[in-house]
């Protein structure tokens, strides 16, 4: 058997399954986890809790807690263009990018390549700007470069490759085009400010019409949202924003009762609120206690135990009730606060066509619908909706807790519901939000009746 040259790139001995494994590993390892830590990582050390900041940086901290999502997709992306720079290089690449032949040395595979990749960039520029080279370069200058392409071209394809010989091709020829093809070419400075531009254009772009981050400042939604809770909104959910328009391209409004909706809110368009739909265009609202009531039936609920919170370390705690509330195919935890109880009902409210009635999970400590408008309740119109939530992907009081990170909002129909994985806080309530869920009525049980089915006032 004849054994590989000690400068070739050899590839180990394994079987296929092993192979494959190494391969995703190589891919995931370092164009997934390297960058995606690094994105997080930076953000983090950036973000004012994460660092102390002097002046000079202050706006930088401003600007990543305020722009999350874009920043971590700049980073992303400048790490992966690092990373790929150097890919043969890195532990693993044998098995990620394949085997290369033995009259290459894996040593010079990324010489190899970027003379490769020269070649192909200089007749890529000569062909796109054939008619001004040939207008404005001299004879001898394009003889030159002539020479020098056939010089590389003859050094990528003499096997086996002289190392010298392939570097010098690509020095003389990379200086020749640098001198003769100044003005088509893209400088090393333009082609990353381009990357970059492109990275921060896509990530606006992510944000205007798909997914755009937000940080929960308050405890109307406890106890599915928390305070310092960051979470992914879908903006493409109810159908695609028209920038500068209140319009929507295929528009899929309204959002289904139990939807947790990001909003501008109606009293000041300039801030956000997240809470939950309860109510839709036709339905008539009331609340006993907290409790909605949707054209006179009553939401179900099953009370799952005594549960308590504090927003900060010198905040009051609040104590009270713990329920699990099924409404349509959404099956979500609210807590009623028994030092702030609402005993009195509340309403009829009716909805307006082209609106819906929201409520925060944080039944009694929640500025909601119920509230707006000097206490005459009001509705979030169509135009104000800006998403749908979608889960938690960072968590951040006075620490980062990781129970909380890919924690859902929406609620669902399995079996045992969306909180199998309830974090230690709730450690107490485990068994009865168990207990609650696998109680949960059928679907047709959880959807109220429409307005003229209504049973009246109660």
């Amino acid at each position: 058997m004849t054994k590989p040259n000690a400068n070739s790139s050899f590839v180990p001995a394994v079987s296929p399954g092993a192979r494959k494994a190494l391969r995703t590993l190589y891919w995931v390892l370092w164009f997934v986890v390297v960058p995606l830590v690094c994105a997080c990582g930076l953000g983090w050390l950036l973000s004012p809790r994460g660092a102390n900041h002097d002046e000079s940086v202050g706006w930088v901290a401003s600007w990543v807690r305020e722009q999350p999502v874009p920043f971590g997709i700049v980073v992303f992306t400048v790490v992966e263009m690092a990373l790929w720079s150097v890919r043969y290089l890195l532990p693993l690449s044998a098995f990620g990018l394949g085997a290369v032949s033995d009259d290459i040395p894996r040593a010079m595979r990324p010489a190899f390549d970027r003379a490769r990749g020269l070649l192909e960039e200089i007749e890529f520029t000569l062909e796109r700007h054939r008619a001004a080279i040939a207008r404005d370069l001299n004879t001898a200058d394009r003889d030159a470069l002539d020479g020098a392409i056939q010089r590389l071209g003859q050094a990528i394809n003499t096997r086996p490759v002289s190392s010298e010989s392939l570097h010098d091709a690509s020095d003389h020829a990379e200086k020749l085009a640098s001198k003769v093809l100044k003005r088509w070419r893209k400088s090393e400075f333009r082609e990353t400010a381009e990357s970059i531009a492109g990275a921060l254009i896509v990530a606006v772009l992510l944000r205007m019409f798909v997914v755009e981050a937000f940080k929960i400042p308050s405890g109307s939604m406890i106890p599915t949202l928390q305070v310092g809770d960051h979470i992914f909104v879908n903006k493409f959910s109810y159908g695609a924003a028209i920038p500068f328009t209140h319009s929507r391209l295929a528009a899929q409004m309204p959002p289904r009762r139990g939807d947790v909706i990001v909003f501008a809110f109606p009293e000041h368009p300039d801030q956000d609120f997240i809470k939950r739909v309860v109510a839709i265009p036709g339905d008539r609202l009331e609340a006993r206690g907290g409790h909605p009531i949707i054209n006179g039936w009553e939401v179900p609920s099953c009370l799952a135990g005594s549960y308590s919170y504090a927003e900060g370390p010198d905040a009051a705690t609040h104590e009270g009730d713990l329920y699990v509330e099924y409404l349509e195919n959404q099956a979500f935890l609210t807590f009623y606060d028994r030092q702030n109880l609402l005993s009195e009902n509340q309403g009829p409210y009716f909805v307006k066509p082209g609106e819906v009635w929201v409520m925060g999970d944080n039944r009694n400590n929640s500025h909601d619908s119920r509230m707006w408008w000097g206490g005459q309740g009001g509705g979030v119109p169509f135009d104000n909706i800006k998403g749908r939530a979608l889960f938690v992907w960072l968590s951040v009081a006075d620490s980062v807790d990781w129970s909380r990170v890919f924690a859902p909002v929406m609620g669902t129909l399995p079996a045992k519901g969306p909180f199998a994985d309830l974090p230690p806080a709730m450690a107490a309530v485990r068994a009865g939000v168990e207990r609650c869920i696998q109680r949960r009525p059928p679907v047709d049980q959880t959807t109220p009746p429409s307005p003229s089915q209504s049973v009246g006032f109660l």
